[in-house]
């Protein structure tokens, strides 16, 4: 199924909830929504599944305009992070409901694989008052699924989860959409699910439409300074630095100098950003060197994210495995300028990663 979002805005009073903005969703896949609390995802997808109208624009199904059916007149499946469940019948018939409805054959067999996959399926008798927060948001993501629509809409369906549910749920979950019958759009705040989803994301904030894309692309090539921090989990480290009067240099901090190939606009200001896992304990050849001072360790995981405060600013550094630094003590870091992206005085990215004409050196 195709979904295609024209000019869509919602408006509430005075209060602009989303401003004009064009989506055109990659049909059969799944489409992330990625963006902070109030990014507008929630009532993006409200107004996809017509729970409510939008105040401008028009939306279309596969070519067919839809803007003003109610969601009864759809054929979409919704989850949302408020989990919703019939009190009154049991996980077994919850999930069975639309299978019912669509008169299908097997179904005591449907409902046990998908309560299977989902970890609920020990509750299958139980009434989902019997059940904790994050088993009946599982019950609901069952149903949504039983249902087998060509939208699937899934608003943060796994934040009530603990870490390693989730992680197993989202494992999952990839695979069910892996068959391409369904056009899913999945809402997260977490970069890291995105990316873990693959497929297409669209970044959201405050109400904009930022960048939509493949998802490998819109990370590795963020259009703006504002997607390269809505696409970070740590934040980007960013770095004032102005180019050079000839335009092939960049000076940040005290002796330290970008070259470039291609000349930019000479005395601008532009930002570098420079992702945490691209900074290093290690030296390589060719790698320019930071020095600073350990503010804090901080160990999640198997990994290990580094606080320095250096000349250029505080920064972090996300170091594979555990590692333990003296608080205060001096640290140098390590990077490369094959992970430097290049920002120019309007937050419009100038130089990415990869094709990158950028190299480092150290300056006088």
């Amino acid at each position: 199924m195709r979904l295609k979002l024209q000019k869509i805005e919602k408006q509430v009073g005075a209060e602009q909830f989303l401003y004009p903005m064009s989506i055109d969703l990659q049909p059969n896949t799944v489409n992330v929504l990625l963006g902070a609390t109030l990014a507008g995802k929630t009532t993006l997808m409200r107004l996809m599944a017509g729970l409510e109208p939008p105040t401008g624009g028009e939306i279309f199904v596969d070519d067919q305009d839809v803007t003003g059916l109610t969601v009864r007149n759809r054929d979409v499946a919704m989850v949302y992070q408020q989990f919703i469940n019939y009190p009154s019948m049991t996980v077994f018939d919850n999930i069975a409901s639309p299978l019912r409805l669509r008169r299908e054959k097997n179904i005591a067999a449907q409902v046990n694989a998908l309560a299977a996959k989902l970890h609920i399926d020990p509750f299958l008798k139980r009434l989902p008052a019997e059940l904790s927060g994050g088993q009946q948001q599982r019950v609901a993501l069952a149903r949504a699924l039983a249902k087998r629509a060509p939208l699937i809409l899934l608003d943060e369906p796994l934040v009530n989860l603990d870490y390693k549910l989730r992680e197993e749920l989202r494992d999952e979950l990839t695979q069910i959409f892996a068959n391409g019958e369904s056009t899913v759009v999945y809402a997260t705040t977490e970069p890291s699910e995105a990316l873990l989803l693959g497929g297409y994301t669209a970044v959201l904030e405050a109400g904009r439409l930022l960048q939509y894309g493949a998802t490998p692309e819109v990370f590795h090539q963020p259009a703006s300074l504002s997607v390269a921090r809505a696409f970070s989990d740590p934040p980007i480290n960013l770095i004032a630095a102005r180019v050079s009067a000839d335009g092939h240099q960049i000076a940040f901090g005290q002796g330290l100098i970008l070259n470039l190939t291609a000349a930019l606009q000479p005395s601008q200001t532009v930002t570098i950003g420079m992702r945490a896992n691209a900074l290093r304990v290690q030296a390589r050849p060719g790698d320019l060197s930071l020095s600073g001072l350990v503010e804090l360790a901080e160990i999640s995981g198997s990994d290990t994210f580094l606080h320095v405060k250096t000349q250029l600013g505080n920064v972090v550094a996300q170091l594979t495995g555990v590692h333990y630094f003296d608080i205060a003590s001096t640290i140098t870091l390590y990077m490369s300028s094959e992970h430097a992206y290049l920002f120019d005085s309007t937050g419009i990215l100038t130089v990415a990663p990869r094709g990158t004409a950028i190299s480092f050196k150290a300056g006088v």
